[in-house]
């Protein structure tokens, strides 16, 4: 087995630990996902820049409550992060939302998960969103919808997605045992045709389709709550096309699954895959033929409260990796909280920052950081809300206000955004973004998915500590790869293709 610490170590330090500032007050208004067991999953928030301002927007769940788009106002970077109310929404029973430019105009849509029949949003100017379900041909059956996934198959103008289910509400012996199976939407054409049917179905929490392999094939891994499971119930992973269960190279791991992050910390540019459960938060190391579980003593399992006397197991949620310091280390967020008020499980559970050291061992600096709250957390993100190069918090809890966390930290590496842009696939879903700085490289997959109930849209944020020079490639979608191109640091870069080169625009 491959080592577990990144084979190139970084020398930079980052000279203090991480600081963050609570700008909760900075939203329009005060946002709750609420509801009643329906709810008790889900609560997801979309990052994206709606209206070309390069501020990420937010657009949250809501459960009972409407869900909404909150407007960056933000003034310029390192001020304190303000948003305003976007149109307000009448959309209701929500659990998850996703960005991705589904008709390829430029403008990112959102793809909203509910507990009835989901819906997709068309995006235009201003933020304006409507429901362009029916135009795009997209007729979801009324279900409990709480993953999603996407991915652009080669020669299609539109993505297939993946609608993850949990329970079925119509099955008279439910919940227990009573998982519903998930959906698959590809296109006929410019619309959706019947969709395929994902089987079995094991109660998805969460759902990501990556190229672990880097061969071209993305496949769609599933995880799954096991409080619900049929007998017998793992994680999943299935082949696309055709669709088929890929058992050979993910282990039969159950867990109360409830979300997946990919990212390579490992340094071979293979993606590791991080899921959060109730009790073990489980990170595998992706060998190039499999997975294999990362052992303790690397610090991720963040199985229990890490302050209080509480000693019954965590529930986490949104797991998330990236570089909160700028050393050229990927750290690793986690949203935790107790699904109601479940005695088996840890009742105030602080959310997770892991922050990487530079033997590759995660170091727990949420208590320093300020950002430990105990709510029942679901949904996150990170994002440079404020444009200043570090990467901000997000974090959506139920029945408690949503939390904005600004990034405050001193002394922070530089840095480079890059943001690949093609056409129809114009936010490039499927690409491999490469940087080389000093004597390191490092790799960012575009995906849409993952988390828990919510994802992100914009620059991939790469952390590069001293270094001042460093230059990308990017491996397209349908497995092209440009040449090394210098970029400029401490700014969000587009690229986009030019022969073997790049275009670099702002």
């Amino acid at each position: 087995m491959k080592s577990l610490i990144p084979a190139l170590v970084f020398a930079f330090s980052a000279c203090a630990e991480p600081v963050f500032v609570d700008r909760a007050a900075g939203l329009s208004m005060r946002h709750v996902y609420d509801g009643g067991w329906e709810h008790f999953v889900g609560g997801g928030v979309a990052v994206l820049d709606c209206n070309g301002d390069d501020r990420p927007d937010l657009f949250a769940a809501g459960g009972e409550n409407p869900a909404r788009l909150f407007v960056n106002i933000t003034v310029g970077p390192g001020a304190p992060i303000t948003f305003t109310e976007g149109t307000p929404s009448d959309i209701r029973g929500t659990t998850g939302t996703y960005p991705l430019d589904i008709d390829g105009d430029g403008f990112l849509d959102i793809a909203v998960l509910r507990v009835g029949p989901d819906m997709l949003l068309r995006g235009g100017p201003d933020c304006s969103f409507t429901d362009a379900s029916s135009e795009w041909g997209f007729h979801p059956r009324d279900a409990w919808t709480t993953a999603f996934s996407a991915i652009w198959e080669q020669g299609q103008s539109l993505p297939t997605l993946a609608f993850g289910h949990y329970v079925d509400r119509a099955n008279p012996d439910g919940p227990f045992e009573a998982c519903d199976t998930s959906d698959l939407y590809r296109p006929d054409g410019n619309v959706y045709g019947t969709p395929e049917i994902i089987a079995p179905g094991f109660c998805a929490l969460s759902m990501l389709i990556s190229d672990w392999q880097r061969k071209g094939d993305p496949e769609l891994r599933i995880s799954n709550d096991r409080h619900y499971y049929v007998r017998g119930g793992y994680e999943q992973m299935f082949r696309l096309n055709p669709l088929t269960e890929h058992t050979k190279d993910w282990p039969h791991v159950s867990l109360w699954g409830m979300g997946i992050a990919s990212q390579d910390i490992t340094g071979d540019g293979l993606p590791e895959v991080m899921m959060t459960s109730m009790g073990d938060q489980l990170l595998q190391i992706n060998t190039g033929t499999g997975f294999v579980n990362a052992p303790y003593e690397i610090g991720t399992y963040a199985h229990v409260p890490f302050i209080g006397d509480d000693g019954r197991p965590s529930t986490g949620w949104h797991a998330e990796f990236g570089d909160i310091d700028n050393d050229g280390r990927m750290d690793l967020f986690i949203a935790k909280g107790n699904v109601d008020q479940m005695p088996s499980n840890a009742i105030h559970d602080p959310n997770n920052l892991l922050m990487q050291s530079a033997d590759g061992k995660f170091v727990e600096k949420a208590e320093m950081a300020g950002i430990a709250t105990t709510e029942r957390s679901r949904g996150a993100a990170l994002a440079d809300l404020d444009g200043d190069g570090r990467l901000d918090i997000v974090v959506m809890n139920r029945r408690a206000p949503m939390e904005i966390w600004q990034n405050a930290t001193t002394n922070t590496g530089h840095w480079a955004g890059i943001e690949p842009v093609s056409v129809v696939n114009t936010r490039a879903i499927g690409a491999w973004v490469e940087l080389r700085f000093g004597d390191k490289a490092e790799v960012r997959e575009v995906t849409v998915g993952g988390g828990h109930a919510g994802g992100q849209a914009g620059p991939l944020h790469f952390g590069l500590g001293s270094e001042t020079a460093a230059e990308v490639r990017v491996i397209w979608p349908e497995g092209v790869a440009s040449d090394w191109v210098p970029v400029p640091v401490d700014r969000v870069i587009r690229v986009s293709r030019n022969g073997t080169g790049l275009t670099l625009g702002h």
